[in-house]
C-alpha cells in the first residue's frame, strides 16, 4: 500500500463526505477507494469512519489521523515544490472572495502581484459574508474567524482589531476624544451588524471598558462606514485593514490607540490542500504576506492624535 496515496484518498473521502466522489476524482472505482480505506485501517488497526446508508462521520481515532494525514501532505507538497517540481507558472484565473477591509487592503498591493505574474487573472468578489465556497464559485475566502466546514483547508494570515478613526475635519471641528467615555458626546458612525451594534468594548490601561455609542449615520456596510469617516461625518470603529492605508495617509487619524478591541484571527479559506494549482497557491502566499505586514504596520501606528499632529496632519492635506 502507498501510503501517502491512500492518506491522500482518507482526506479526500473525509473533504468531500463521499467515496463515490473521489472515485470519480481518481478515475477509480468506488469499491476500490473503500478498499483503500479499509487497507489504511487495518495497517493502522484502527476504525477511521462510522458508516451508514446516508452519511459517513470520523470515529475520535479518524479525527486524530485526518489532522496528522493533512500536516503529512502539505509538507510532502512543499518538499516537492523545494525539489522543483513544480514549474509551471501561474495562470488563470482565480476567484476571490473578500470582506470590504481585506479588499481595500489587497487591493493596494495587487498591482505588484499582477505585474510579476502576467498570465494570472483575479477577479474579486467583495462581500459581507460568504457560505460554500463550492456554490458560490470561489477559489478562496478571506475570512474573520476560522471556517466551520471539516471539508475545507484554513490558514492563517494575521490578527487584527478595530480601530477608533475619525477625518482631520471631524477632530478640528468637534475636538479630540481624551477617553471612550467622551465618545457618548460624539458623532458616532455606527456599523449595524445586529444587535449590540451601538455598543463598542475596548480594554485600557484600567481594563475593559464598555461604551454606547450613538450618532446621526447607521450604516449595514463597513464600506459606507468608512467612507462618511472619510467625508467628516463622525467617529467610526472600523477593523485596521479598512483604515491602515488611510491612517497612513493621514486621510484618517488613530483616536485612544492604548484601548484596545477584542482582536480575531484571518484565515484565507480554500477547498482542498490538495492538487492546489499554481495560480491559487500564489494567491494564498500573497495574502499572509500582505497580511503579515499590515498587522506589524498597524502596531507601530499607535501615536495618539493631540492638536499639534492634528494640525499637522490638516495642512498636509490642505496642500
Amino acid at each position: 500500500m502507498d501510503l501517502l496515496h491512500a492518506l491522500g484518498s482518507f482526506v479526500r473521502v473525509v473533504e468531500t463526505g463521499s467515496f463515490s466522489a473521489v472515485a470519480r476524482e481518481t478515475n477509480n472505482s468506488q469499491s476500490s477507494v473503500t478498499r483503500l480505506i479499509g487497507q489504511l485501517e487495518d495497517h493502522f488497526g484502527i476504525r477511521l469512519l462510522h458508516r451508514t446508508t446516508r452519511r459517513l462521520s470520523l470515529t475520535d481515532d479518524g479525527e486524530s489521523l485526518l489532522t496528522q494525514a493533512r500536516g503529512m501532505l502539505e509538507a510532502a507538497e512543499e518538499l516537492e515544490a523545494t525539489l522543483g517540481r513544480r514549474k509551471a507558472a501561474p495562470t488563470g484565473r482565480v476567484r476571490v472572495g473578500l470582506p470590504p477591509g481585506m479588499a481595500i487592503l489587497i487591493t493596494s498591493h495587487l498591482s505588484t502581484l499582477l505585474q510579476r505574474y502576467p498570465g494570472l487573472s483575479v477577479e474579486l468578489v467583495i462581500g459581507e459574508r460568504f457560505g460554500d465556497l463550492v456554490e458560490e464559485r470561489l477559489d478562496l475566502v478571506v475570512r474573520n474567524g476560522r471556517s466551520e466546514s471539516a471539508s475545507s483547508v484554513a490558514r492563517a494570515i494575521a490578527t487584527f482589531g478595530r480601530a477608533l478613526v475619525a477625518a482631520p475635519a471631524y477632530l478640528e471641528q468637534h475636538g479630540i476624544p481624551l477617553n471612550p467615555a467622551h465618545l457618548a458626546k460624539h458623532n458616532c458612525i455606527v456599523h449595524e451588524t445586529g444587535p449590540g451594534s451601538d455598543r463598542w468594548s475596548f480594554t485600557g490601561p484600567e481594563g475593559p471598558v464598555d461604551v454606547r455609542v450613538a450618532g446621526s449615520l447607521h450604516a449595514s456596510s463597513a464600506t459606507m462606514v468608512h467612507r462618511a469617516a472619510l467625508a467628516g461625518s463622525g467617529i467610526a470603529w472600523l477593523l485596521e485593514p479598512h483604515v491602515l492605508d488611510d491612517i497612513r495617509a493621514g486621510r484618517l487619524c488613530r483616536l485612544l490607540p492604548e484601548y484596545i478591541s477584542e482582536r480575531e484571527q484571518t484565515f484565507v479559506i480554500y477547498p482542498s490542500r490538495r492538487n492546489v494549482p499554481p495560480r491559487t497557491r500564489v494567491l494564498i502566499d500573497f495574502f499572509v504576506s500582505v497580511g503579515r505586514e499590515a498587522q506589524a504596520q498597524f502596531a507601530n501606528s499607535g501615536a495618539p492624535v493631540d492638536d499639534k499632529h492634528l494640525s499637522i496632519v490638516s495642512t498636509r492635506l490642505a496642500a
